[in-house]
């Protein structure tokens, strides 16, 4: 058997607000004592993670004054110097406090735009405060539930001149982030703007600098909207856009819940894990998770080991895939067949050959393609009987 310990190498990242989550939901008030991030960075590092992740209010609380937010900081740093621990990404809390109701970057009142975009500047200063190399737009309140109330297309354009602002902001200050756009359909909005990984892609092409702005997809969000996640990452890689990823369990049609990486769809992961280890996928692997709200204090750890544990399964399942004869003659069978006769490219000569080509129909309909025998044996492969 392999070794399935997680190591700094593998990248490993968790966000402060996932094992420090104290088990509260909409329905019910917290299960577990609230964590401190000094603590939750220690243990990660404990258990072989590369870094943490964290919006601004997860570190400093809203509020908090200087002289509180200095201290905070200054110990936060000595813990991350003693564990080796990195924090590769930053975000901004722009759901969570009342004046954010309405949106943030698209909130009707521009005094709140402005805010947000204030409270960004400053979020954005602390995370290169910790060499954070990635920064991510999620717009939890970025959305409707009447859209009566404004025309579609005043949000999409209050949001780019807040993009384009703060892009040229982090830039201006040499910062150097990467800007991560991560998109969801809906919830805790009734429909969130850019709701998909295709939305988010498409907006960034209308961006003054879309060069450095990417996405920032996440397991739960695409299949909460009944959406193949592995096609959506592959999409982002194709663009040159996959800047990070989050990673957790999903059942689809439910509400978003960040359950523990592998916890539902283990072919889907497999296929996820394949494609990002195939490709050379380099950025951290982040767990946006969090343990059941049945859990104590020690079970939190469980779930954090059991995300990466996952991962480093599938990803020698993998590997076994790569190199198991049956399977590779089978992939060879179905796509042995070369280029297409257009594949380098239209010129007045190629177009003319294919319009003359014979081609037997009944040949090519008749094909044998034994994707029923190849999924088994892929079957085979995760229950560990191949």
């Amino acid at each position: 058997m392999s070794d399935y310990t997680p190591k700094p190498e593998h990248r490993f990242t968790f966000g402060l607000w996932t094992v420090g989550n104290p088990g509260r939901d909409p329905f019910g008030e917290p299960t577990r004592a609230v964590v401190d991030p000094n603590d939750s960075v220690r243990k990660l590092a404990e258990l072989g993670a590369y870094g943490v992740n964290f919006h601004d209010d997860d570190l400093v609380p809203f509020g908090s004054d200087a002289a509180t937010r200095e201290n905070i900081v200054s110990q936060f740093k000595k813990t991350l110097d003693e564990s080796g621990m990195k924090v590769p990404m930053a975000t901004t809390n722009l759901f969570t406090q009342p004046i954010f109701k309405d949106g943030a970057f698209t909130s009707s009142d521009p005094k709140v735009r402005s805010y947000a975009v204030q409270k960004t500047m400053r979020a954005m200063d602390l995370g290169a405060e910790f060499g954070a190399e990635t920064y991510v737009f999620w717009g939890g309140r970025e959305g409707s539930e009447v859209d009566g109330a404004k025309n579609p297309l005043e949000p999409l354009k209050w949001f780019r001149e807040a993009l384009n602002f703060l892009n040229a902001y982090q830039m201006e200050q040499g910062y150097g982030f990467k800007i991560a756009l991560e998109p969801k359909p809906n919830e805790p909005r009734g429909d969130i703007y850019l709701g998909t990984t295709g939305h988010a892609l498409g907006f960034i092409a209308t961006l003054d600098h879309p060069e450095n702005v990417g996405v920032n997809p996440e397991f739960a969000h695409d299949t909460m909207a009944g959406l193949n996640f592995v096609h959506n990452i592959a999409q982002a890689i194709d663009a040159g856009k996959l800047f990070h990823i989050d990673l957790n369990g999903q059942k689809p049609g439910r509400f978003d819940q960040d359950l523990r990486f592998g916890a539902e769809d283990l072919k889907g992961n497999f296929y996820l894990v394949k494609l990002l280890e195939d490709n050379n996928y380099a950025g951290p692997k982040h767990f946006d998770a969090h343990a059941l709200r049945t859990s104590d204090a020690d079970d939190v750890w469980n779930f954090a080991r059991g995300c990466m544990r996952t991962y480093l399964v599938l990803a020698e399942k993998a590997r076994q895939f790569n190199a198991d004869s049956e399977i590779q003659a089978i992939v060879s069978e179905l796509n042995g067949g070369g280029a297409s006769a257009f594949a380098g490219g239209y010129s007045k000569d190629s177009a003319e050959a294919i319009k003359n080509q014979s081609f037997d129909v009944g040949a090519l309909t008749s094909r044998s393609l034994p994707y029923e025998k190849l999924d088994q044996l892929v079957i085979d492969l995760l229950l560990g009987v191949r």
